[in-house]
């Protein structure tokens, strides 16, 4: 089971929204953008059947499945999602108090830290690009080698991202890593953002 609480007074309201959308087997998503970070903000969106990812953790409720983002899983951790009702009417209310704790320490092994600060401060940058980063693999004297995809993919600026933007950032956060490489071929330049 998941770790986060859908209250059955959020159940239902959202039910209704749901069944509002006329679209047979359509659920929830519940994600966190710049998880870990003091802009993390829970989020939820109508997923509609296919749109979740792959890895999303589902949810069966009563009346239909919430989807939980496997990226955001650990921040939503003890949330909980309700509908509190007043005179005006009601709204759907997200405590989430762990979205802004970064899952990460110093003792956390370096590709767990360089994989957190790629999700949470890298990666929400090179989106509106179309792009992302991943980390393939920490080589000999701390050299983390990384795949750009995406619209990231054969764009020429993507050296001077790895250098000024990527490499700059991990660097400061983690004061041992030396270095990033990239080992993504640029030749291919069909997505390419320029």
């Amino acid at each position: 089971m998941s770790a986060i609480t859908i209250t059955e007074a959020a159940q239902g309201y959202l039910a209704e929204l749901l069944a509002k959308q006329d679209t047979p087997g359509i659920g929830i998503r519940i994600f966190i953008t710049q998880p870990g970070t003091q802009y993390a903000e829970t989020c939820i969106a109508y997923c509609k059947p296919g749109e979740q990812k792959p890895e999303d953790t589902p949810v069966g409720l009563k009346d239909f499945t919430a989807y939980i983002d496997a990226i955001s899983e650990p921040f939503l951790e003890d949330a909980v999602v309700d509908y509190a009702t007043d005179r005006m009417g009601g709204q759907l209310t997200i405590k989430a108090p762990n979205a802004k704790v970064p899952m990460v320490n110093e003792d956390s092994p370096i590709t767990e830290r360089i994989n957190y600060y790629l999700q949470t401060e890298i990666n929400p940058g090179l989106a509106s690009h179309g792009g992302q980063v991943s980390l393939v693999d920490v080589v000999e004297d701390n050299i983390a080698v990384l795949r750009f995809g995406g619209g990231c993919q054969g764009c020429g600026a993507v050296e001077m991202t790895l250098k000024d933007g990527v490499e700059k950032t991990l660097k400061e956060r983690i004061p041992e890593l030396n270095g990033v490489r990239d080992v993504t071929d640029h030749s291919n330049r069909e997505n390419a953002y320029y």
